[in-house]
């Protein structure tokens, strides 16, 4: 059972901020799509497009793919990956956590480095969310070493030069053990973490490096997202299940039955959730 930990005014405070942007052309058709190699986040551009980052096999480099789904149909978009997770989109690029490093790909689908493993303070073990603001900056997620001794979590602020900060550790807050899905406010001061091994759904104060506990429950914590109506998506990839957030910071679920329900998103006009059920292999539409 979720704990109700934060109330309305802080939530809205936090996320009230975020805009909504309209979808130029090639409205989601809202159909299940099947045959996905083992799906793990997904985002939508301006222009419609989603896209979809596919694993493969896990462990396996050169296996990794990106899918783009146009009018209801998909089609490889960037191969060559090798464990593509978190997604996010700043201007005509696509950012990609993949294993180690951060790849950018351009509008034809050429895939380049952006960030290297040697560029992070610390080795990343497990590069899995992420996330992008307003100013041009990315946040990534490291989950550390989640099927090992459960050490090595941190959180990462990239610039647009793709200079690496290192925002919080385990090392700093015992409290980090596997961060995974990451929510920023249009400020960048403000970074909502849900980790993975606890399940807890934090916040943090990036200037300070304040960490707030807001709320708890939510098994496998995989992806986090925020409605412009203050309301948030949280899915639970170990339990495979979706739930909402509302502004009271009460927790409902929204739809159960996933094998494995990964890095959600919202479509740009607001009206349907993105789950890739990675185990399934597919990419779930639930209408809002």
């Amino acid at each position: 059972m979720q704990k109700k930990i934060f109330i309305a005014t802080y939530l809205l405070a936090l996320l009230g901020v975020a805009c909504t942007h309209q979808v130029k052309s090639n409205a989601v058709l809202a159909q299940k799509i099947t045959g996905l190699k083992t799906p793990e986040s997904a985002v939508q551009a301006k222009d419609g497009k989603i896209y979809v980052s596919e694993i493969n096999e896990f462990g396996k480099d050169g296996d990794g793919r990106i899918t783009v789904i146009e009018h209801g149909k998909a089609r490889v978009f960037a191969t060559g990956l090798d464990d593509p997770k978190g997604l996010a989109i700043i201007g005509q690029t696509l950012y990609v956590a993949d294993k180690t490093k951060i790849l950018k790909i351009d509008t034809n689908g050429k895939v380049q480095n952006f960030v290297a493993a040697s560029a992070f303070p610390s080795i990343p073990l497990f590069l899995n969310d992420l996330e992008a603001d307003p100013q041009g900056n990315l946040y990534v997620s490291d989950s550390g070493d989640l099927f090992g001794a459960g050490k090595g979590g941190a959180v990462y602020k990239i610039n647009a030069q793709g200079e690496v900060k290192l925002l919080i550790n385990d090392q700093q807050d015992a409290r980090i053990k596997a961060p995974n899905g990451l929510l920023a406010d249009n400020t960048g001061e403000a970074l909502i973490i849900l980790d993975f091994t606890s399940g807890i759904l934090y916040s943090l104060n990036t200037k300070t490096q304040v960490l707030t506990d807001l709320n708890e429950g939510f098994g496998g914590g995989d992806g986090v997202v925020h409605h412009s109506n203050g309301s948030m998506y949280v899915s639970d990839w170990k339990n495979g299940k979706v739930f909402t957030v509302n502004t009271k910071g009460e927790v409902n679920l929204l739809k159960g039955g996933y094998q494995s329900a990964a890095d959600i998103a919202i479509t740009k006009d607001e009206k349907f959730l993105l789950v890739p059920d990675m185990k399934a292999g597919e990419l779930d539409f639930i209408p809002l």
